[in-house]
């Protein structure tokens, strides 16, 4: 088993407090996360084709309801090799419910010029308000 460096607070304390994080924080923060959900949602017409959902049950194709609220609720930027990523990850609300009664979460994932990589739905197949 190694051991930590003798110095491993003073490590955690500098990566703590580098200027990547506030970099990668500003160029988060500074993507209009809410025209990209909206425009996914109009290029999609509310439609999601070819789910499988988490028993390994194939749908065609699901229809959303409207008028939708999203909310942004994470988002990150991710590396792997000389590939970055940002990740924008949405709760899809039923806007006409109260309370707000969520349907589904988008993940939208972009490469570093915001262009579109890949998408991920996690639906709820239960809820009425769902057209399958």
């Amino acid at each position: 088993m190694e051991t930590l460096p003798q110095n491993w607070s003073e490590i955690q304390t500098d990566l703590k407090d580098h200027p990547v994080w506030k970099n990668l924080s500003e160029v988060v923060q500074g993507i209009d996360a809410n025209a990209l959900v909206w425009e996914h949602l109009a290029f999609c017409d509310y439609q999601i084709s070819g789910y499988w959902d988490e028993s390994d049950r194939f749908y065609e194709n699901i229809i959303l309801p409207r008028p939708l609220s999203p909310q942004l609720i994470s988002s990150g930027v991710t590396f792997n090799g000389d590939k970055r990523r940002i990740q924008l990850k949405f709760t899809l609300n039923l806007e006409t419910a109260t309370p707000p009664t969520p349907i589904a979460e988008l993940m939208l994932i972009y490469d570093e010029n915001l262009e579109f990589i890949d998408e991920n739905w996690q639906i709820d197949l239960t809820s009425p308000l769902i057209n399958i």
